[in-house]
C-alpha cells in the first residue's frame, strides 16, 4: 500500500514538473514574441478590467511616443536605467534596510527598476504579502531575460505601453488623450512629467486634476530631467 501511494507521488510531481517546464517554454517563446509585438493583454489589464475600472490602451511604436516621455520616465523611475543590468543593486541593498514599523514599506520595496516593473506587468501578476514572494524570484529571471533578448529600448518602449496610468488607463497614449486631448508623440516636459508622476500609485494619485502629490512630484522629475538630459549614456539611448 505504501509503494503504491509512493508511485502515486512520483507521477503526481513528475506531472507537476512537466506543467512547469512547458509553462516557462511557453513563457520562453511568448518573452520572444513581445519583442516585436506587444502582449495582447497582461494580467494586470485583465484584472482590471473585471475589477470594473474599464480598459483603455492604444499602443504605440517607439517613434510615436516624445521624447519628453521617455526622459521623464527614465528621470522619475530609474536614473541608472540606461547602464544598469536590468537591477539597481544599490538602491536594492538601502531598500532592505527599511523598517516597515516606520514607513510602511516591506524590506526591498520601492527598488524596482523600469526593467524590473515591465517584466512583472507583462508576464507576471501585482500583489502584495505572500504573492510578492512568490513573484520576486520569477520577475528576476524575467527582467534577465528582456535585459538579454530585448535591450533598453525594446523595455522602454513596451513599458510606457503597458504601465498602469490612470484607472483603467494603459499606456501613455491612453493617458495622452485621456488627460490632455493629445497623442503621446506631442506631450510637453511639464504633461510627460505629469503622467509619469502618477505611476507609484495611478488608481489615488489624480494626473487630470493634478493631486498634491502629483503636483509636487512632477515638478522634481521636470528638475532631474535637466539633470539626466545630457549624461551620455541617456542621450545615446533617447537618440535610437
Amino acid at each position: 500500500m505504501k509503494s503504491v501511494k509512493q508511485s502515486r507521488f512520483k507521477i503526481l510531481l513528475r506531472r507537476f514538473f512537466k506543467v512547469i517546464l512547458y509553462g516557462f517554454i511557453l513563457s520562453l517563446i511568448y518573452l520572444l514574441i513581445c519583442k516585436w509585438l506587444m502582449p495582447p493583454i497582461t494580467f494586470t489589464q485583465l484584472t482590471n478590467w473585471v475589477g470594473g475600472y474599464g480598459l483603455k490602451r492604444d499602443y504605440v511604436s517607439w517613434d510615436d511616443i516624445s521624447s519628453n516621455v521617455k526622459l521623464a520616465a527614465i528621470a522619475g523611475e530609474d536614473q541608472l536605467f540606461p547602464v544598469h543590468n536590468g537591477f539597481d543593486w544599490k538602491a536594492i541593498s538601502k531598500s532592505m534596510d527599511n523598517d516597515p514599523s516606520k514607513n510602511r514599506r516591506a524590506a526591498g520595496a520601492a527598488a524596482s527598476t523600469i526593467s524590473q516593473q515591465t517584466a512583472k506587468n507583462v508576464f507576471l501578476f501585482q500583489g502584495e504579502g505572500i504573492l510578492r514572494y512568490i513573484r520576486k524570484p520569477l520577475e528576476a529571471v524575467y527582467t534577465g531575460l528582456i535585459e538579454l533578448v530585448w535591450g533598453k529600448r525594446r523595455i522602454l518602449e513596451v513599458y510606457l505601453n503597458t504601465i498602469e496610468m490612470g484607472k483603467g488607463i494603459f499606456g501613455i497614449e491612453a493617458a495622452a488623450q485621456q488627460y490632455f486631448g493629445k497623442p503621446a508623440k506631442n506631450l510637453s516636459r511639464n504633461e510627460a512629467a505629469m503622467v509619469i508622476a502618477c505611476l507609484p500609485n495611478p488608481k489615488i494619485y489624480s494626473v487630470k486634476p493634478a493631486s498634491r502629490f502629483v503636483s509636487w512630484k512632477s515638478k522634481w522629475i521636470l528638475r532631474q530631467m535637466n539633470n539626466v538630459k545630457d549624461d551620455k549614456n541617456t542621450a545615446a539611448l533617447l537618440r535610437k
